[in-house]
């Protein structure tokens, strides 16, 4: 739990605690970076403002030390903008303050869940781009792309049901596991994103279908 509010720390940290999971709790970035290497949490519930650094370059350098944690984004930022940064910047999730301490008790049991799952235990292929669930790798013309946790997710998903389009909202369900109230600009940045990872140099094989949703398909 990294957040500089300690009323906030120690509600979460409570709450956590009384459904039995084991909290530590820091309120600066460079305590929850040393906290998370000594203990390599599951999950992380972080801030984005904190007195030296936010929470962006936090989550950055857990990924760069091989973190793979599930992070929840705690903040007072609930812009549909601050939301897509704070998710295509690698977040699992995204809470705004004021919350309901059940939803997010909720939301840290799904991060949970997931985190005990593999990503995709099946190895697929369209035209020249192989996902390779087990191994976690995604190649485009023999060339390796690197994906955040939340990219794999979205690309298998597509991939399962290559030829088939998939709507917004399965996507919703399927990568994220709850709705983000419709909010389509978090899906289309994320495809943004796969897009010049894995489909810029190339035929398109990641199509949209206008009002409905996305496939990915030989070209």
């Amino acid at each position: 739990m990294v957040d500089d509010e300690e009323n906030i720390s120690f509600l979460v940290g409570a709450a956590l605690r009384l459904q039995g999971y084991t909290v530590e709790s820091a309120a600066t970035g460079t305590d929850a970076l040393a906290t998370a290497a000594s203990l390599d949490p599951q999950v992380v519930v972080l801030d984005i403002q904190l007195p030296d650094f936010d929470g962006y370059e936090v989550l950055r350098r857990l990924r760069a030390a091989g973190s793979r944690a599930a992070v929840i984004f705690l903040t007072a930022r609930g812009t549909t903008g601050d939301r897509v940064r704070g998710l295509t910047a690698g977040g699992d999730d995204y809470v705004v303050k004021p919350f309901a301490l059940e939803e997010l008790v909720a939301r840290v049991q799904v991060a949970l869940r997931r985190s005990g799952q593999p990503d995709a235990p099946h190895r697929w292929q369209v035209a020249d781009l192989v996902l390779d669930g087990d191994a976690h790798r995604v190649w485009r013309a023999g060339q390796e792309a690197t994906l955040s946790a939340t990219e794999f997710k979205l690309l298998a998903c597509l991939m399962a049901n290559a030829g088939r389009v998939v709507t917004r909202g399965q996507i919703l369900d399927e990568v994220w596991q709850y709705d983000f109230g419709g909010e389509s600009a978090i899906i289309e940045s994320f495809i943004s994103s796969l897009r010049k990872k894995v489909d810029a140099d190339g035929p398109r094989l990641i199509h949209t279908v206008r009002g409905v949703g996305y496939a990915v398909r030989e070209p």
